[in-house]
């Protein structure tokens, strides 16, 4: 099977989505499908134009600077001349450019193709800049996401919100996930328990994600300075690159607080210093507004942290329902509750740690989230005789 995916970019910066990509895709390749990504430039000037990557073909293509549309007419050349030659197409994301004119060819060329929002039509998202989404909805997206083969969403919870701004959608589920060896304690066995970002004594609650408006950073500021008036050996560590200079604003939170010596901001971290730091802390935090999937909760579960998350991160059902964490909703005084009620409790720690690593080995595993997607395809392209947008006669698959 001939898979492309299109991504607008692949900087981790970025976020989760060109994290996810890059690792399904390698999945993909490896159970012996021929699997390509076409992306910009946006974001990640200086990386190859093609490379390959586990047997993933990866293309770049100049999109316009300081755009985030990720305009790329070089992209849109490519894709008209490239798009017959697959067998199925996977759109990451919404209202972008790359997004837009990989469907428009896929319709053109009667190539079936998912789309995967990822969370853009959660309605916090949906509604943020909305006139301008509106506009764009009525010319362009909403015909992409009725001719899509499927909407591919990576929780139920998603599924759910998503159909309360765009109703009829064609939607599937199929989660996202880690490789869970590369979070076990074996490979920082020789890390002290204390990192460069704690202190030798102290307990650590850790946020790993981007910085943000949507992560709940002013909530976790109230909570924390709620939790160290009566702790005062805790420490918070935020993990995670500045967006839009949004660190600022989380400095002046904490200095009114008066914790601002209290917390440490690591940046971002990738691979076995991102593991290290995750073994070396005890309880993981992330109560955002909207988290269509929350791979960084999915992390914390991996490596044994019990994980205190909102009701607005969509996995809460199934971490609830593991007992692999703490649930509350965007209120500064519940997750305060819940950080201490871990924090006094080792043994409650350890009995979520364990259930959120088992949680993580029986759902979130990227060989499970490849099968189940490869199933999808299949049935896709299985009914592909039927799928023929606006009228067109059904494309042959070979």
């Amino acid at each position: 099977m001939r898979i492309l995916h299109i991504i607008a970019g692949l900087d981790q910066r970025d976020g989760g989505p060109p994290e996810a990509c890059l690792h399904l895709c390698r999945e993909l390749a490896r159970r012996g499908q021929e699997v390509s990504i076409y992306s910009t430039d946006l974001n990640s000037r200086g990386a190859p134009t093609e490379e390959r990557d586990a047997a993933v073909t990866i293309k770049r293509f100049a999109c316009r600077p300081r755009l985030s549309y990720s305009l790329s007419i070089p992209l849109a050349f490519a894709l008209r001349r490239d798009i017959p030659s697959f067998d199925i197409v996977h759109i990451n994301s919404l209202y972008t450019f790359p997004s837009t004119a990989a469907a428009h060819y896929c319709r053109r060329f009667r190539v079936p193709y998912l789309l995967r929002p990822h969370g853009t039509l959660d309605p916090y998202i949906f509604e943020h800049h909305r006139p301008r989404k509106f506009v764009y909805e009525r010319l362009i997206e909403l015909r992409n996401l009725k001719n899509a083969a499927a909407v591919l969403f990576t929780a139920a919870e998603e599924m759910e919100l998503a159909r309360r701004s765009v109703p009829a959608i064609k939607g599937v589920v199929v989660p996202l996930g880690v490789h869970p060896s590369e979070y076990d304690w074996d490979m920082t066995a020789k890390t002290s328990r204390t990192s460069q970002y704690g202190e030798a004594g102290g307990r650590t609650i850790l946020f790993l994600g981007r910085l943000n408006f949507k992560k709940g950073l002013d909530l976790l500021v109230k909570a924390f300075g709620l939790v160290a008036r009566t702790h005062g050996d805790v420490r918070l560590i935020l993990a995670g690159p500045d967006e839009d200079g949004y660190s600022t604003r989380v400095r002046l939170w904490l200095k009114e607080e008066g914790i601002l010596s209290k917390v440490r901001f690591a940046g971002m971290l990738t691979g076995k210093e991102k593991v290290s730091l995750l073994h070396s802390t005890d309880i993981f935090a992330l109560p955002s507004y909207s988290e269509n999937f929350g791979l960084a909760v999915v992390e914390a579960m991996a490596s044994g942290l019990p994980v205190v998350i909102s009701n607005r991160v969509n996995i809460w059902r199934e971490v609830a329902g593991a007992n692999a964490g703490i649930v509350v909703n965007c209120d500064a005084v519940a997750l305060a509750d819940g950080l201490v009620a871990l924090l006094d409790d080792s043994e409650l720690r350890r009995t979520m740690g364990e259930n959120g690593r088992r949680l993580v080995r029986q759902r979130y595993d990227w060989k499970i989230a490849a099968e189940q997607l490869l199933c999808v395809y299949r049935e896709i392209l299985s009914k592909s005789s039927r799928w023929f947008p606006r009228g067109n006669s059904a494309r042959a698959i070979s």
